[in-house]
């Protein structure tokens, strides 16, 4: 597997498909850069889901992290980014992504960002 940023994320069976559990992820590292002034964004990522046949696996969903470094873009946008790649990696039954935005300006700011089947 490769040591660098990467996109491709990567999924293993889940041992128990039949049973709802609950997996939670946090990345207290993330960074990304403001697409106004260019200066780094700091975050703490927050991953909460139930699998269904698959779960993701961790390296993969680190240099996932890792890619968004030099990234500009906007705190909602890339929260739902996220949400949006990690649900077409492996299907979960539900997901919430939080995002925690160091402050910045004065202002601190906080995403979440739902999925459910059939929602």
């Amino acid at each position: 597997m490769a040591t660098v940023p990467c996109r491709d994320l990567e999924t293993f069976e889940n041992a128990y498909p039949d049973r709802d559990y609950t997996i939670d992820i946090t990345c207290p590292e993330f960074t990304c850069v403001c697409p106004k002034t260019g200066q780094p964004d700091f975050a703490t990522i927050r991953i909460v889901y139930v699998p269904d046949a698959l779960c993701l696996e961790l390296k993969a969903l680190k240099l996932y992290f890792w890619s968004f470094r030099g990234e500009g873009t906007f705190h909602e946008a890339v929260t739902n980014r996220i949400l949006d790649d990690l649900v077409a990696a492996c299907h979960p039954r539900k997901m919430t992504i939080t995002a925690d935005f160091f402050v910045r300006g004065g202002l601190h700011t906080v995403i979440t960002a739902d999925y459910a089947i059939g929602k």
